[in-house]
């Protein structure tokens, strides 16, 4: 993982061009998935139909947890995108990793803060917009100073430090989930004893990465749900 990364500049902008490349693959792939779970549509489902829909009722009790269905129904779709895609870029890089003339180009986006932490700033932002919309700015700002005034700082920090943990937690497991990978796919590469005593280990760790993958995404799509409940209910 110690492979440089392809950095453009525009605009006076730095771009990382393999953050770019594996953005749009994730995003792509997310896509298809929805078109072909949806393509041929039946009232009674079967295949990548119900597939489908058991990622939207696992979703909407994931809502339903949070907050009343009446208000969060609103974000159904919201979290649907959310854990399909987190998953998805979650795994890219578990198979295998591309470099070329020692640049790294394949590998999965959330292993990069950069991705995760702009994924927690989306959430939060749209937290805070939802609020102002559906609960107006009075009440959405009354919510900064209650019980007491002198929470609003205390309060600042929070909404700081959450936006924080929700990105650098996904990035810190899957980061991780790399590098041990790639520590033990080098031993595949030290002779035949070195491949054998690496590969059921490797095999192994890849089985658990693509587990801690979903749990990720799971997490990650409850605390947004959980944030966005925080701004749009009434009750807190």
């Amino acid at each position: 993982m110690g492979h440089g990364a392809p950095l453009v500049e525009f605009l006076g902008l730095t771009f990382n061009l393999s953050n770019v490349l594996m953005i749009t693959v994730a995003s792509l792939i997310v896509f298809i998935i929805a078109v072909v779970c949806t393509r041929n549509l039946s009232m009674k489902p079967t295949g990548m139909q119900n597939f489908f829909e058991w990622i939207m009722d696992f979703v909407r009790n994931i809502i339903r947890s949070s907050m009343d269905w009446k208000e969060g129904g609103h974000f159904h779709v919201l979290g649907i995108t959310l854990i399909m895609y987190i998953f998805v870029s979650n795994t890219l890089g578990l198979p295998f990793a591309i470099t070329y003339d020692g640049v790294l180009w394949w590998k999965s986006p959330t292993a990069d803060p950069v991705v995760t932490l702009t994924l927690a700033a989306t959430v939060m932002g749209l937290a805070h917009y939802y609020g102002v919309k559906q609960r107006g700015m009075k009440q959405y700002l009354k919510a900064f100073v209650t019980p007491f005034s002198f929470m609003l700082p205390i309060k600042l920090v929070e909404e700081f430090s959450n936006t924080l943990t929700l990105g650098l937690r996904l990035y810190g497991n899957i980061f991780a989930g790399e590098v041990l990978l790639t520590l033990l796919a080098g031993g595949l590469a030290t002779g035949v004893g070195g491949t054998i005593a690496a590969i059921i280990p490797t095999v192994a760790w890849l089985g658990f990465s693509t587990f801690m993958g979903a749990i990720q995404a799971y997490i990650f799509t409850l605390l947004s749900m959980v944030y966005l409940s925080h701004k749009v209910s009434h009750d807190h």
